[in-house]
């Protein structure tokens, strides 16, 4: 049984000498039939051979010894260089039908990687695994990891390159030169400041928004005109990969303008381009937050200042039936004499449970509702345009005016 946590059924699937590969290993015994039993599997599941001794699990080692019927130590005396892992080598390749990969092979899989994977995957690793996989699809011997890695390099800078040249011709002069302007200086290249220059444009393209408030809202509003105004076309990006676009407008927020004067202009345009053209839709997302924050701010704010103003509004007089009672039957019994000799008198607390009487009246009829009304528009005017005041005014007085349901 394998160590717990092995994954037994790749061992069965991947590790398992087939007839045919048993064919290879007649005349071979013991740590040289173990060692190229390792070699033609390891090369038949990554389309490689192992670098050494160490890259093969150990249960790997025993899987395949046990299947040979020989010790799993046995390895130990394999010889991972000379002329006999060579001849191994050639003849695992020609069994399995690779080759070993040609200059040309590499500058030709480095442009097809370059068009096929780069244009839309900036990761070199996973540029690095796609260009594996063309490999053994081709079923050609990938060089050495050294030069694995320089076709991927290569193949990301004719991608970009090629995709700078592209956005710049889509821009045109009079975009291009707006952009450039963006990283203009006037100052002597000696004494320049590497951080953005306080104020600046771009200093204001890139900056984040500040809390809710009417200034933070007229920051963003002016952030906004301001990268309209540089005149991106329409449709600019629309055949870049998302990932692609990211990487360029993070790249753009974090270099200082000197940084981005030392590119070729293509690149420097593209790199500013991408930066304006995703800000624009940020700033619009951080507008349409600040609105509703601020709506629901205002909101909160009449609420409380109604609740204050009217809260003796609530104020319940008692025993208003006898007390109308009680007024009726003094005004009929004298209706000739004077108020006060004659109605007041007739009241528990006088005139002024009579004034507390009208008082509650007024503040639980109409009164309350224009009170309330009166104080929202007076907190709307001057935040937000005539069409937003109206609308959001029409749904609180429709709901305001809704007749009570229920006992």
């Amino acid at each position: 049984m394998e160590p717990a946590g092995f994954d037994v059924d790749e061992l069965i699937e991947f590790w398992t000498l087939l007839d045919e590969d048993r064919e290879l290993l007649v005349g071979k015994r013991g740590a040289t039939a173990l060692g190229f039993a390792l070699l033609l599997k390891h090369y038949s599941r990554y389309g490689r051979f192992p670098r050494g001794r160490s890259e093969i699990p150990d249960e790997v080692v025993a899987f395949v010894a046990r299947q040979l019927g020989v010790a799993a130590v046995d390895l130990g005396f394999y010889e991972w260089a000379g002329s006999t892992i060579e001849y191994h080598r050639a003849q695992v390749r020609d069994h399995l039908g690779y080759r070993l990969a040609t200059v040309a092979d590499q500058e030709t899989l480095t442009g097809w990687l370059s068009e096929a994977v780069a244009h839309a995957e900036r990761r070199p690793d996973r540029v690095r695994e796609e260009l594996l996989v063309e490999f053994r699809r081709l079923r050609i011997e990938p060089p050495t990891a050294g030069r694995l890695l320089r076709m991927v390099r290569s193949a990301l800078r004719t991608a970009e390159r090629d995709w700078a040249s592209r956005i710049e011709g889509r821009l045109g002069p009079a975009a291009t030169a707006r952009l450039l302007t963006l990283i203009a200086t006037n100052e002597d290249e000696a004494g320049e400041d590497d951080s953005d220059e306080a104020g600046s444009l771009l200093s204001l393209i890139k900056a984040r928004p500040g809390n809710v408030s009417l200034e933070s809202m007229m920051t963003e509003i002016g952030k906004l005109q301001a990268v309209r105004a540089l005149g991106l076309p329409a449709g600019l990006f629309a055949d870049v990969a998302p990932r692609i676009l990211d990487d360029w407008r993070a790249r753009a927020a974090v270099e200082a303008p000197s940084h981005l004067r030392r590119h070729p202009q293509p690149l420097t345009v593209t790199l500013l381009a991408a930066l304006v053209h995703q800000r624009e839709r940020e700033i619009t997302d951080t507008l349409v937050e600040l609105l509703i924050a601020t709506v629901h701010r205002i909101g909160a704010r009449a609420e409380r200042r109604v609740t204050n103003e009217l809260i003796n509004a609530f104020k319940k007089v008692t025993g208003k039936e006898n007390i109308l009672f009680s007024i009726a039957e003094a005004a009929l019994s004298a209706p000739d004499d004077a108020v006060r000799e004659v109605v007041f008198p007739a009241v528990t607390g006088g005139e002024q449970t009579l004034r507390e009487l009208v008082h509650e009246f007024k503040t639980k009829g109409p009164v309350y509702r224009r009170i309330v009304q009166t104080t929202l528009r007076s907190s709307y005017t001057g935040h937000y345009r005539r069409g937003l005041i109206a609308r959001c005014w029409r749904c609180w007085s429709s709901a305001a005016t809704t007749p009570p349901t229920g006992p």
